[in-house]
């Protein structure tokens, strides 16, 4: 489970398991967890986040986006 990015208390991460679905991430904070996919971006379980959380996630996700899906396809490659 690396985590990929930290923002505003955020944490970013993939699960290894997961590397056969469509690009994607989780997000976590305060014991909350998001799913959100990545192309294209979109909430996939909003994990009893906020509205106005969710849009922060989004934002950052969007800001961060070549990032997220290079580590993405980097974790897949490892596998």
């Amino acid at each position: 489970m690396p985590v990929v990015l930290r923002v505003n208390g955020y944490k970013f991460w993939f699960y290894e398991a997961d590397v056969n679905e469509p690009p994607h991430v989780h997000i976590g904070k305060e014991g909350k967890e998001a799913k959100f996919w990545l192309d294209p971006i979109r909430e996939a379980r909003a994990g009893r986040f906020k509205p106005v959380e969710l849009r922060d996630i989004k934002r950052i996700i969007e800001d961060n986006h070549a990032f997220l899906l290079d580590a993405w396809e980097s974790e897949k490659s490892k596998h």
